[in-house]
């Protein structure tokens, strides 16, 4: 897909309705007296910053003006906001931060309710919608977005789902692919931006990823790629977030590690795990996307890049989480040719709901999963078309020294509680019993 132009002014405000129009402008000007009183108390400033990107305070400690209860939890912010993708990795971080916030949820569920049960804990009482809908179900997907101020669309997979179907030969079974890379990252998007379109809905929210690009040899980072052109055709003034790979408790990554270390005699290193990677923790994502929720004019038709503070190469990667765990499986060296006929097959292994391995991610593992420019770079750009960083919302981006032992520790044999010293004691650790 080609460029599209951005809109001027007058076009893009023709869209949406005189009703809306007059919502977003008093809800602009109710957030610019809370700021400037905000501001004023703390800096002794009577006004506002010009400064659209200077950091500001989420809705979590305090009382806004139209919000009922006390601020936070038990209050209502107000706000309504659509999730797709909400049952995923990054969706229960975000969902925890909109419910902190006393924000409205309408979650989108492809399945049973009951499926996604564990997302209800994160809203109060009464404070979440679960609907129905299918994919392939345009109205079933407006029903989800209803009345919504915002839609963040979190949708995507990495690995292309399957189902079993019947042969007429034998042997009689076979598999379907059931959504393809298009069909999640680039059809779905689409539907959803044009959607946002017609029922004139406020602000889009689109995650993507640090990696799309057109050139890429995966599959998957070329149709996030294509996901992000068609979004911003339908819908130009969406945000667009693009975060580096997740790491945290739950995460596809450091885990994938330590499980390997159990399932194989060795873990293999694609043409040597010398491809760099600067993940970034899935709660640091999860707060930008709740400060674009806080005041989503200001970051309309902005690109957001959210990366950890450092970068490693997989074979590093590889190392630190064997030095937590205490695992002594070799990481081996295996050329790219080799490990794409094995994923053929390991595709087929599943690691929780997902496989272990795809020959899509033996190309994703190849390439660098780094930030196109460095801190300065990103510093340096002109304000107008600037691609954000975490430090234009004065947040810090988690290493991942302070969260894996965390969730790491629970490979080690017998967990950490069969060690005399702690991890970083310095000393020779050795066996509590035996």
């Amino acid at each position: 897909p080609g460029a599209t132009p951005e809109p001027d002014a007058s076009q893009r405000r023709a869209i949406p309705s005189t009703m809306i129009a007059a919502k977003r402008a008093a809800l602009a000007a109710t957030r610019e007296n809370v700021a400037s009183a905000r501001l004023a108390a703390t800096r002794g400033m009577a006004t506002k910053l010009e400064t659209p990107f200077d950091p500001f305070t989420p809705r979590i400690p305090e009382r806004h003006p139209k919000e009922h209860g006390p601020g936070g939890r038990h209050s209502d912010a107000g706000i309504k906001v659509a999730v797709f993708g909400a049952g995923g990795f990054l969706g229960r971080y975000v969902c925890s931060n909109l419910g902190t916030n006393g924000i409205l949820g309408y979650i989108g569920n492809r399945g049973d309710e009951f499926e996604m049960r564990y997302l209800k804990p994160c809203f109060d009482l009464g404070r979440s919608r679960f609907v129905f809908y299918s994919p392939r179900d345009r109205e079933s997907m407006a029903e989800v977005i209803a009345d919504a101020d915002i839609v963040v669309n979190l949708i995507g997979k990495y690995y292309e789902t399957r189902a079993p179907t019947t042969k007429d030969t034998f042997p009689y079974v076979g598999m379907k692919t059931n959504f393809t890379f298009k069909d999640c990252n680039v059809d779905i998007a689409r539907t959803i931006a044009e959607l946002c379109t017609e029922m004139q809905v406020d602000n889009l929210i689109h995650v993507s990823s640090l990696n799309a690009s057109e050139d890429s040899a995966s599959e998957w980072a070329r149709t996030k790629w294509w996901g992000e052109q068609a979004v911003k055709e339908a819908y130009p003034w969406a945000t667009i977030i693009r975060p580096a790979q997740l790491v945290g408790h739950e995460d596809r990554f450091l885990n994938w590690f330590a499980k390997a270390s159990i399932m194989y005699p060795a873990v293999p290193l694609v043409d040597g795990g010398h491809a760099l990677t600067q993940p970034v923790y899935v709660a640091d994502v999860a707060d930008v996307i709740s400060k674009v929720v806080d005041t989503p004019e200001d970051f309309e038709g902005r690109t957001v890049d959210v990366f950890g503070p450092s970068d490693y190469t997989y074979k590093e990667i590889g190392e630190f989480v064997f030095d937590i765990t205490g695992q002594t499986k070799p990481l081996v060296d295996v050329p790219k040719s080799v490990m794409q006929a094995s994923a053929r097959v390991l595709q087929f292994q599943t690691l929780g709901k997902g496989p272990m391995i795809t020959p899509d991610l033996v190309e994703l593992w190849t390439e660098d999963f780094v930030p196109s420019m460095t801190e300065e770079e990103y510093d340096a750009q002109p304000q107008k078309d600037k691609i954000l960083t975490m430090k234009d919302f004065g947040l810090a981006a988690t290493p991942i020294e302070k969260i894996a032992f965390d969730y790491l520790h629970r490979y080690r044999d017998g967990g950490h509680f069969v060690l005399t010293e702690g991890y970083q004691g310095g000393g020779h650790s050795s066996r509590m019993f035996g």
